[in-house]
Formats: C-alpha cells, structure tokens, sequence
C-alpha cells in the first residue's frame, strides 16, 4: 500500500513537471509573438493633453530620477499631479525640487484631506483627479521610470475608441540585497512570462499593472470612478477588470518601464510576496490555484527524489532546467531588456523554492502587512485589524 501511495506521488510530481514544460512552451510562444507585435509601429495619436497622477507615501530608491523622467517627454502638453494624504510626507521635498529645476512644466502637489476608504492610494488619486485638467490620464507609480517617449507611445493604443485602458510590463532593477535580486527575478522570469501568457488564453487582458494604468477620464466615470476602488487591495486590476467588464478592451502596451527595487531584507521580501500571492489569490482564484503547475524546478526535484535518481527523472528535470533558464532569457532579456537576469539565472532554484513556499502558504490566511500596517483581505478588500 505505501509503495503505490509512492508510485502515485511519483507519477504526479512527473505529470507536474511536464506540465510546467508545456507552461515554459506557452512562455515562450506568447513572448515572441510580443516581440513581433512590438516591431509593429502604432498610429500615433494626436497630441492631446494628459494628466499624469502620481499618488505618493513616503521616498523609494532613485525616487527623484525617476520623478525627473515624466519631466523628459517628447510630448507638447501634460502635467504631472503629486498626491500625499500627510503634509510632512518625506516625499514632498522631491516634489519641490522637482517643481524648481523644471519651472517651464506644470507641476502641482496636493495634500489629500480625505480618507474614502482604507487604500490610502486610491482614496488620494480619487481626489486628484477631481483637479486634473485633461481627458486623458496615467496613473503608475511613484517609483517607476519612463523612457522619452513614454507618452506617446503608452497613449497610442487609445486612438482606437475601443480601447479603455492601456497597461505596461516592467522590470525591477535590483539592489544589493538577496531578497531584492529574488524579486527581480520574479517580476523578470516568472510575473511578466504570466502576463504575456494570460494576453494570449485569454484574447487579451483583463486587468491593470500599477506600473501604468493609461484611459480616458469618461471610461473612469463609467465605472464608478475611483470611489469605487477605494478598499480594494488590487485597484489597478479591479480598474482593468471592470473596464473590460464595461465592453471596452484592455490592451498590454509595447512600452516596458522600470522599477527600483527597495533592499529587501529576507523577512520583507517575504512579506511582499505573501502580500502579492494573497492579493492575485482573491482576484484570479482559479488561475492561482494553476499557478502550482507553474513550480517546474521543484516538481522535477521531487520526481528525482520518488524516482531514486533514476535516468528518465535526471532528464526530465534537465528538460525542465533548460526550459526554465531559456524563458528566464527571452522573458527578462529580449522582451523586458533586463540586463541584470543573465548575471542572476543561478539564483533561479532558490527563487522557485521561495516561490513555491508562498504559493503553499498563502492559502492557510488573509493577512497582509502593507507599507508597515496590517490589514485582513476579504473578497479583494482590505479590512483593518
């Protein structure tokens, strides 16, 4: 009876890794049809206004370099709107130098009184887009970094009146820290190969990436404004999801930016995780439970270990291996044009070990600790403890 208990793990942690292979296939498949599409040039629109929102907590790493970015554009007339809900917000001084070196843009900084509900984000850009002036707006976050031609190229899909919203890949530049180069390679061989995935079995996207988050300010009515997502953990997907819901197509840009990544200690970097896994958990529940076919490298460990070391279960995890680190290079390399993942394929196994321990794990609860506050999730809402 043990013995074929044995016999029935061995086959699944086999079936587990030959599936994860096909998932590596399907990885590779969606990236380069990416890549095609991105030679494709877009008919660009015609320069209208944008209002740029950018909502703020506290300073992150290069925070003002990348501020100084949205300065940079190659694009007629915009503004740049800075939110904080605290007047003493450490952040505000790099607004102010902002404002000083580029006086000829126009900059304006707002203390948001109000609390509309407990994501303190969502509730400021709730109020600052009450006082932007345009039609047109981009919401990302306050550490990402923009190419020149950001705002031209982000805004073109929307000269399709079908479009309502149009998102950004990313890639994370690591700091000098374990956790942060385990993030880094997360968001560069794992998260954005999802991503691009998804856009394909799915005939597009259905969600946002906080990363950029581009529409109209009539499609952001329609819904019910961000009023409506002042509780949700995951608003850049609830905006996605609910504009897509409206009839309106979500469309993956062929621009990537850039993120700073903080230096994660070991126990941060595993509270952001946890934070992630549960926020994806309550907003694509049966996508994340398929996530555990995803763990190739530890699937192929483990039919080695059943297996007693034998032939086929060595190839099968060296077929794995290869899969793994070729989706690595096309994922972060050629489709994010990460040049750090090439240095860091070795730390792999130990990201997929991490990653595998808080898949399990974030099935067991429903607490998160954002920004240093802990909060309960519910639904996608957050709840305070």
């Amino acid at each position: 009876m043990v013995h074929q208990i044995a016999k029935i793990i061995q086959i699944l942690t086999a079936a587990g890794a030959t599936a994860s292979i096909a998932y590596y296939a399907l990885c590779l498949w969606s990236a380069g049809k990416f890549l095609r599409e991105r030679k494709e040039p877009h008919k660009a629109l015609p320069q209208t206004p944008v209002s740029i929102l950018k909502p703020l907590r506290g300073t992150d790493p290069e925070m003002y370099q990348s501020f100084r970015s949205h300065c940079l554009q190659e694009y007629p007339e915009y503004e740049i709107i800075f939110g904080v809900s605290d007047a003493n917000d450490p952040a505000i001084q790099l607004v102010e130098q902002l404002k000083a070196e580029f006086p000829q843009h126009a900059i304006r900084l707002l203390v948001c009184p109000e609390k509309l509900g407990n994501n303190t984000k969502v509730s400021n850009l709730a109020q600052m887009v009450r006082q932007s002036r345009h039609e047109y707006i981009i919401v990302n976050d306050s550490d990402i970094r923009v190419e020149p031609d950001y705002l031209r190229r982000v805004l073109a899909p929307l000269t399709d009146p079908t479009v309502g919203l149009v998102t950004c890949l990313y890639r994370g530049a690591a700091n000098s820290t374990l956790g942060s180069r385990l993030e880094s390679l997360g968001i560069s061989t794992d998260f954005s190969a999802g991503v691009l995935v998804a856009q394909n079995i799915e005939q597009g996207i259905r969600f946002g990436l906080g990363s950029t988050l581009a529409f109209r300010r009539r499609d952001l009515q329609a819904i019910g404004g961000f009023e409506s997502l002042v509780d949700y953990l995951a608003d850049d997907y609830e905006l996605g999801s609910r504009i897509a819901a409206s009839g309106l197509k979500v469309r993956l840009s062929n621009v990537v930016v850039e993120t700073f990544l903080p230096s994660y200690m070991l126990r941060g970097f595993l509270d952001h995780q946890l934070r992630w896994a549960r926020t994806v958990r309550d907003s694509r529940f049966w996508g994340y439970v398929g996530l555990g076919l995803t763990f190739g490298l530890p699937w192929a460990v483990l039919a080695i270990i059943l297996a007693g070391g034998a032939s086929w279960a060595w190839a099968l995890f060296a077929c794995t291996a290869l899969m793994r680190a070729i989706v690595a290079v096309v994922v972060g390399r050629l489709v994010l044009r990460d040049r750090q993942v090439v240095r860091l394929l070795a730390w792999i196994p130990v990201r997929d070990l991490f990653a595998l321990l808080v898949w399990i794990v974030s099935f067991a609860g429903h607490k998160i600790v954002w920004r240093g506050d802990q909060f309960r999730l519910e639904n996608g809402k957050l709840i305070t403890m």
